[in-house]
């Protein structure tokens, strides 16, 4: 390295992290039940006055839905204080090209968060076509879609996830899809969730925090590790979801830190000075 070069600064020389991103399946409830140490981690983080968001890929349900989906599994939770691979998408499109048009395949959660940034949902010559998850793909629909990006649409997706669990078993989910228009267009969509780092920093500027000062917490190392690497944050892998101790070595980026459940980040909350 020449003298002009500068050193790339280790994570454990960073500031104190001031801002938390936190997934929620996994991290904070699983099967709709608050895991050990959540509640008094979200407690601990606005005792500090730290701004924080809730993650999730799910696009389905609102913010609204998910705060009460969360406070009936006993965590307080305001709705500004989530963040969704819709709200992501709303952003990101947002930025991209404001006030314009969509053709949407997805529920509540997505159509909310395009019409709060002012997009026109609409079949007839869409600037884009959004596909999202839904409990029930229309085939119209789908072919509707395909017809639009043949046309000229741009082919947007909230995640990349292929599957997602019910009671029954497993569902197809927005990564599939994607795969059935992307085979019959040859055209792929651009995935805005996670591990997506602009589902990230959009978060980050929601709440005002920068990467360098920010932490975010996960169990999959596929999509809340990677998504936090690749946007410069400070990684905070639990045991308490999706992802085994020995499945870590499985991957070529690695956690800042490895805990068997979100309880054990309280201490390092409340250590931060504020």
């Amino acid at each position: 390295m020449t003298d002009n070069e500068i050193a790339p600064k280790a994570l454990t020389d960073m500031p104190p992290v001031s801002a938390w991103l936190s997934d929620m399946d996994g991290v904070l409830v699983k099967e709709n039940r608050a895991l050990p140490g959540a509640q008094q981690f979200l407690e601990a983080l606005r005792a500090k006055n730290m701004p924080f968001l809730v993650l999730t890929n799910n696009s389905i349900f609102t913010n609204r839905d998910l705060s009460a989906r969360l406070e009936r599994s006993g965590l307080d939770v305001a709705e500004e204080h989530i963040w969704t691979s819709a709200n992501a998408t709303a952003a990101f499109l947002s930025q991209q090209s404001p006030n314009s048009s969509a053709f949407v395949i997805g529920e509540a959660g997505l159509t909310t968060a395009l019409h709060g940034a002012g997009y026109i949902m609409t079949d007839q010559d869409p600037e884009y076509v959004v596909l999202g998850e839904t409990r029930n793909y229309d085939f119209n629909a789908i072919t509707r879609a395909i017809r639009l990006i043949e046309s000229g649409a741009k082919f947007i997706a909230t995640n990349p996830d292929v599957t997602g669990p019910s009671d029954e078993g497993t569902l197809p989910a927005t990564g599939s899809i994607a795969a059935m228009i992307t085979a019959a267009t040859g055209k792929r969509p651009y995935f805005v969730g996670k591990p997506n780092p602009v589902m990230i920093r959009a978060g980050l500027n929601k709440i005002g925090a920068h990467s360098e000062h920010a932490a975010m917490v996960g169990d999959r190392m596929d999509t809340d590790i990677q998504a936090g690497v690749e946007a410069g944050l400070r990684t905070h892998l639990v045991l308490s979801g999706s992802t085994s101790i020995e499945q870590v070595e499985q991957y070529p980026y690695r956690p800042f830190g490895i805990h068997e459940g979100i309880g054990e980040l309280i201490e390092l909350v409340e250590a931060i000075a504020g």
